[in-house]
């Protein structure tokens, strides 16, 4: 409005304490003079962006995507702030500033005479800005409340009682020495702030199909949909280092950014690293993500003793268990036994070739904290991958576990060529032994889990289209053409290098059984158990109901020891041979 200079000068005698602030208020009206079509032709000439220092849209963005409240507290006038907290997202609620007052034309019915401000508000008078704080107090139940500004009287608002907890001074414009000697904190630019905030690094642990399809979201999350600038971009990924194509996997993860071998085609991100060495992927993470086949991680965990910070927080992807003397230890048991971190799990109905492509999905977060589960939902949650929080890590890692023993008995279903008839009774009974086995192991395991996407949801999934179905379904066709061929010999060939947790789980799980004599109680897992130690025909599959009152062959000496040895698959390694 062609006052710009002098407006200023008043306004830094207020702000280095020269000049009383309702004086300053008087002269700088004085000095604008200006009527509604003045402000309305400097707010079009000079829009609120073009008026912002640097860093602070982004500052206040990233605060806000925290849930973070903002204020806009200003000496300013209300006419003149409102734009700039519109632009900035800040709610009209949440700023406080001086009202002009405004006379008003008799004929037109309009304000057409700048006659004053009104005094009613807070940031009219000296100490404003604390009384403003006071009055946010009264309103909302902050348990911290930081002042920002330049100013004498932005640094008022921590020297009275029921005002800020802290001040950060910012120079950025124009530096004053008395408020930069007063700060808790001096800054001469908003990024500095925004470094400060806290930003979680993530590593992956695992890089097969599963871990690089969950790579593909979080590499996302970590750089393009981090709003709240909550995660440092760069995913490191541990990778079993192996050659494919005449180049080091690693090689061709970090050239390519996707993994030619286990889920070729689909993107893991630019901000994906490779690494083939276990402790310098962990080194400095807050996060670490588990997705390597189940039976490895007690080795690798030993190995990660005294190298994971210790405020750092875990979630696994795994579904399995480690059968132990004194009992079974689930993966984020294990985790938590020997890193000394909360572990989370993620467990849903997760087929990795189709999150990969984007498809709609859904997983839920089993956790015991429920502030590491809110930014862990952040880090997995997507357009096209819904995350539903449940308090039940127990519940959630037994239904990722036991569903694949069913995918097994699916699987041998479709190798006979039946129904979906008969599959559904598979899926029913399944999902009936699921529920009481896990229960029974752990009685705190609510009855809603099993109608999440972790329960009834990752099993219809697993039993229509996961790998354990797949092996299973060649397993039994061989059989029936009078070729068998053993579990072993189809994971090699049609998984290529990814391991087939059905199998080993269903060995682990019965071991449990016939330890506490509950074979009988869940007929489908021991029966899928002893079809495929090789004590049974898959055709067995349907009758599930009474094999488990079938005396073993070996036990009745149907068949001699050679002939049960070439009739049973060589078993898969087990967690002890291999960890």
């Amino acid at each position: 409005m062609g006052c710009g200079d002098l407006v200023a000068e008043v306004t830094n005698k207020a702000m280095d304490g020269s000049m009383n602030l309702e004086q300053a208020l008087e002269e700088r009206l004085r000095i604008i003079n200006c009527t509604p079509g003045d402000i309305k032709r400097f707010i079009k000439a000079h829009p609120p962006g073009s008026r912002l220092v640097p860093g602070i849209e982004g500052l206040i963005k990233a605060l806000q995507a925290r849930g973070i409240a903002v204020y806009l507290i200003s000496g300013g006038f209300r006419e003149l702030t409102l734009p700039i907290a519109k632009h900035l997202g800040v709610p009209k609620e949440n700023v406080f500033a001086n009202r002009m007052n405004w006379q008003w034309d008799d004929e037109t019915g309009e304000p057409s005479r700048l006659v004053g401000f009104d005094s009613s508000e807070p940031t009219a008078h000296n100490r404003g800005k604390p009384t403003a704080i006071a009055r946010i107090r009264q309103r909302n139940p902050y348990n911290t409340i930081i002042m920002v500004g330049d100013g004498i009287t932005d640094l008022e608002a921590v020297q009275v009682t029921g005002g800020a907890d802290l001040f950060i001074g910012f120079g950025g414009v124009v530096e004053r020495p008395p408020v930069a000697a007063e700060a808790d904190w001096y800054v001469y630019k908003y990024s500095q702030l925004i470094e400060e905030l806290k930003r979680y690094t993530v590593a992956m642990i695992g890089s097969g199909a599963w871990a690089c399809a969950a790579m593909h979201i979080v590499a996302q999350n970590c750089l393009a949909y981090d709003e709240a600038d909550e995660f440092v971009d760069e995913v490191r990924m541990w990778v079993y280092e192996e050659e494919f194509q005449g180049s080091k996997l690693t090689d061709l993860i970090n050239s390519k950014h996707e993994n030619p071998k286990y889920l070729p085609g689909i993107s893991l991100g630019e901000n994906t690293v490779a690494d083939p060495d276990l402790e310098s992927t962990v080194r400095g993470a807050d996060i670490l993500i588990f997705c390597a086949p189940h039976q490895f991680i007690r080795s690798m965990c030993k190995q990660l003793i005294g190298k994971v910070k210790p405020e750092a927080f875990a979630i696994s992807l795994i579904k399995g268990m480690r059968v132990r003397s004194d009992g079974p230890q689930l993966i984020s048991q294990l985790v938590a036994k020997y890193l000394a971190l909360d572990c989370s799990v993620l467990m849903g109905a997760n087929i990795a070739g189709d999150i990969g492509q984007e498809q709609l999905s859904e997983a839920v977060i089993g956790y015991a904290n429920p502030e590491h589960a809110k930014v862990l939902k952040k880090l997995f949650e997507t357009r096209y991958f819904n995350i539903t929080l449940l308090p039940d890590v127990a519940g959630a890692e037994m239904c990722g576990t036991l569903k694949n023993i069913v995918a097994l008995a699916a699987g041998m279903v479709d190798g006979l060529g039946l129904g979906p008839n008969s599959k559904a009774t598979i899926m029913r009974q399944g999902l009936s032994e699921m529920r009481g086995f896990s229960k029974a192991l752990y009685p705190t395991v609510r009855d809603e889990t099993f109608f999440e996407s972790c329960g009834v949801a990752d099993l219809i999934a697993t039993c229509l289209g996961g790998r354990n179905r797949l092996v299973a379904t060649e397993y039994t066709r061989a059989a029936l053409s009078g070729s068998p061929v053993t579990f072993e010999q189809l994971e090699a060939e049609l998984l290529k290098g990814q391991k087939l947790q059905g199998v080993l789980t269903s060995n682990e799980v019965q071991e449990i059984l016939k330890q506490r004599g509950w074979e009988a109680e869940y007929p489908l897992f021991t029966t899928v158990n002893r079809i495929v130690s090789g004590y049974f025909p898959p055709t067995d599959i349907v009758n599930f109901k009474e094999v488990p009152s079938r005396p073993i062959p070996s036990e009745d000496g149907d068949l001699s020891d050679e002939e049960l040895a070439a009739r049973r698959p060589r078993p898969l390694a087990t967690a002890e041979a291999t960890a």
